[in-house]
């Protein structure tokens, strides 16, 4: 049962990811990846909450599984982020794919850090 929740929960964050990347990148122009960028960052803070949350507050690790692994796994996108990087250098724009690659591993680490000293509180 807790395989079909987190199935559930994987449909739903894979559709806000759309959602969110398509409503960004109607209001943003030019090349650089940033619907994918804040889903990524975003992510990354839930998942660091989550985490927080867990270890200080006792969140179930039921809850975890189902908005962690379900929820921010359908909602966070290495494998668009990896691609949209190559297409960036592909495109000439190195810096821009530099950016985005090391821009996105720091945001993503400093995001997550946050969200669990938050979790933590």
């Amino acid at each position: 049962m807790l395989a079909v929740a987190v199935g559930l929960a994987a449909a739903f964050g894979a559709v806000l990811r759309y959602l969110i990347d398509q409503a960004v990148s109607r209001r943003r122009s030019g090349t650089f990846p940033a619907g994918t960028w804040l889903i990524n960052i975003s992510g990354s803070l839930l998942l660091g909450l989550l985490a927080g949350l867990a270890t200080r507050h006792g969140l179930s690790a039921r809850a975890v599984a189902i908005v962690g692994t379900g929820v921010c796994g359908g909602y966070t996108t290495f494998s668009t982020f990896s691609f949209e990087s190559v297409r960036l250098m592909e495109e000439g724009a190195g810096l821009g794919a530099l950016a985005n690659l090391a821009g996105s591993v720091a945001a993503g680490l400093a995001a997550a850090a946050v969200g669990l000293g938050l979790g933590l509180l």
